[in-house]
């Protein structure tokens, strides 16, 4: 999910740029959000604070003026928090595009406010930009499930996770099996399949990776993994897992 954030001090402006995303991403249905929308900093330091690990759309007024921040400083935390941030600035000047070029801000683009007929062109551009390289980013890089066993945290890769599973005795506590063991960890398998949506609930209490089912049982209801172990399928999700897996 690409998230898209706008930091805007004025009410007109920021309701105007709302108004284009949120429209575009109804219409289009994409996988992206309006996250923050907000007419000073601090909202959108607080979100990258809280997720350090989400990839954003931003669009930032230059003209800011919060506690001697302003849209190039935001900019300048923002592209230190998400390397791959695709940042827009809004501005009534053009003079901004060379401290940004100077701090290594890297913006996507500069939207001039005194344009009013262009600016709604140029946000959509953006977006459509944006979104084509955040796909194309998804595609190129490897899928992580990242979890915490309460000592450590690590990312584990979802090519090596063969299926979550509820634990027997908690009910708040997840069992992660790989090609290499198991981790316990703290966790509902509604949140888990959330994250992992090529994951397939085949049993209530079970998340199972399909591209590591070796065949299915249907006599015994089992999904055979490739590591040999057998996993429980529920009785009205075999046939649509056999078919999943070309079975």
């Amino acid at each position: 999910m690409l998230h898209v954030v706008i930091c805007e001090d004025n009410p007109e402006h920021l309701k105007a740029i709302e108004s284009i995303v949120t429209k575009h991403i109804e219409t289009e249905n994409v996988e992206m959000e309006l996250i923050v929308s907000a007419s000073g900093p601090d909202e959108v330091l607080a979100y990258l604070e809280k997720h350090p690990d989400k990839r954003g759309l931003y669009f930032l007024d230059v003209d800011l003026q919060h506690d001697g921040m302003d849209g190039i400083a935001l900019g300048k935390k923002i592209r230190e928090a998400d390397p791959r941030a695709k940042i827009v600035f809004i501005t009534t000047h053009d003079e901004a595009a060379i401290l940004t070029f100077k701090l290594k801000i890297a913006a996507m683009d500069y939207i001039i406010k005194d344009r009013p007929e262009d600016v709604e062109k140029r946000v959509i551009e953006c977006i459509l930009v944006a979104y084509e390289r955040y796909m194309k980013e998804q595609d190129a890089e490897p899928k992580f499930f990242r979890v915490n066993t309460g000592n450590e945290a690590a990312s584990i890769p979802l090519d090596d996770i063969l299926f979550f599973e509820t634990h027997p005795l908690t009910r708040k506590r997840m069992i992660m099996h790989t090609e290499k063991g198991k981790i316990d960890f703290r966790g509902l398998i509604s949140e888990v399949e959330k994250l992992v949506p090529d994951f397939y609930r085949c049993h209530k209490s079970i998340l199972v990776n399909p591209n590591k089912i070796l065949r299915v049982d249907k006599t015994a209801r089992e999904a055979i993994m490739t590591n040999g172990q057998h996993v429980l399928v529920a009785r009205d999700n075999v046939a649509a897992l056999a078919k999943m897996i070309g079975q």
